[in-house]
């Protein structure tokens, strides 16, 4: 697989530069060479008051937790996540979290 980042926005051309480039190079198999397509989007994903302790114990929720949810939960199917996930505890008098998701989406535009 082959990354390629830039500061300015790409459009189709630039793609299609891409993959004749790449189809041109001699030790590629042009077969096996898949159309180039751009992520869809970057974002994060804040959630507010959630619990920080999990329920009827002394366990605070962890980034591995939030990990483990997002990778069973159908809603978060074609997302990677960028970063571990940031768990935040509102205060110290207070049960509540603040919890930082940044992901990619890897869905493809139509």
């Amino acid at each position: 697989m082959v990354v390629t980042t830039t500061n300015k926005v790409t459009s189709v051309l630039d793609l299609n530069t891409i993959e004749k480039y790449i189809k041109n190079i001699d030790i590629i198999n042009s077969d096996k060479v898949i159309a180039p397509r751009l992520l869809q989007s970057k974002s994060y994903l804040k959630i507010l008051s959630i619990f920080y302790l999990i329920k009827d114990t002394n366990v605070s929720i962890t980034a591995n937790i939030i990990e483990n949810v997002i990778q069973s939960t159908y809603i978060f199917n074609n997302i990677i996540l960028v970063l571990k996930p940031g768990v935040i505890k509102v205060s110290s008098k207070s049960n509540l979290a603040v919890i930082w998701i940044n992901i990619w989406d890897l869905r493809l535009s139509h």
